[in-house]
């Protein structure tokens, strides 16, 4: 589709549906940490939801491309998409879901900061370095400013630290997707690279680091399926419906309500504390990250409210004439 709307109510609708369920995959991981670990929980719903999605490129005719080197980007995306969740199955088991949902949406400043290495398109403006200098300084804030007591688990200043890393391996992610030829490939054929790399490396990290016992109980049977078929699945294939559809810069941007859900849920459903100084340092990460992915949307808001006070200003000196 050549034309992309702006949001309307069926996208925001969606978009906060959206939002929600990425917020809740962290509350999930870590309310049912007890009864199975996070990595082994992940690496299980990863496998599941990927059996998912060759099942529906079967249904669709699509296969994937292994010809001429083909499988080598898809190679590194795996690795990559399971190194993300392999830090953050391991932050959770250190830190607050609410810290790690905040710490793992800095995905695209790093992205950021890599394709304006890699791509001439995609050079930083001025206002996006500010937006880089503004997240980063958020972090800092957050990491320095903490009290010396525990935020949500044993090592608080780990596990912020691996949902940070976690990030960056999203970011690093983005980037090679954009630089490779995986850019114009089926988004479900990407998606399968993502979740065969997590479900091998995680799997394998929970075998030999021995954190595969689990106990069966109704909790984690509901979170692994959520997970595994609304989290990893469906939510991912309405994202794409909505990619399709609607002005990447508007959904991007609305995106960043997924941290804000998350540290709603983590306080409501988990009584996770919050600290003054994560809070600061959340809200100015945030912002310099809407600077940073927001900057086209901000420029064409900026240019029409000018455009609109330049006539309003025009309309007034004619009617005074």
């Amino acid at each position: 589709m050549s034309h992309r709307k702006p949001l309307d109510a069926q996208a925001t609708g969606l978009m906060l549906l959206l939002c929600m369920v990425w917020a809740l995959q962290q509350i999930a991981v870590k309310a049912t940490a007890p009864d199975m670990a996070p990595i082994f929980q992940i690496g299980l719903r990863s496998t599941l939801s990927a059996l998912l999605v060759a099942a529906l490129m079967a249904l669709r005719g699509e296969r994937l491309q292994w010809r001429g080197g083909a499988w080598r980007p898809g190679v590194l995306v795996g690795l990559l998409f399971g190194l993300e969740f392999l830090v953050v199955g391991e932050g959770l088991r250190h830190t607050s879901a609410s810290h790690m949902v905040v710490f793992l949406y800095t995905a695209p400043v790093f992205a950021a900061l890599g394709l304006h290495w890699k791509l001439r398109a995609e050079r930083l403006q001025a206002l996006q370095w500010a937006g880089i200098a503004l997240a980063f300084g958020g972090i800092a804030w957050a990491f320095l400013g903490r009290s010396a007591g525990p935020a949500g688990g044993d090592n608080p200043l780990l596990g912020d630290a691996l949902g940070l890393l976690g990030g960056a391996a999203w970011g690093a992610t983005t980037v090679a997707i954009r630089c490779s030829r995986l850019a114009s490939a089926p988004a479900t054929e990407t998606l399968l690279y993502q979740l065969a790399g997590a479900s091998v490396l995680l799997l394998a990290a929970a075998v030999a680091s021995g954190q595969t016992r689990f106990t069966p109980t109704p909790l984690l049977a509901g979170s692994l399926a959520f997970q595994a078929l609304v989290v990893s699945f469906a939510s991912f294939l309405a994202w794409c419906w909505l990619l399709r559809r609607y002005l990447a810069s508007r959904l991007g941007v609305f995106s960043f309500l997924t941290p804000l859900f998350g540290v709603g849920f983590g306080v409501w459903l988990l009584g996770e504390p919050l600290e003054p100084a994560f809070l600061q340092g959340a809200a100015l990460a945030l912002a310099g990250i809407v600077l940073v992915s927001g900057h086209g949307w901000l420029a064409q808001a900026a240019s029409k409210w000018k455009r609109r006070a330049e006539a309003q200003g025009a309309a007034a000196v004619s009617r005074a004439d």
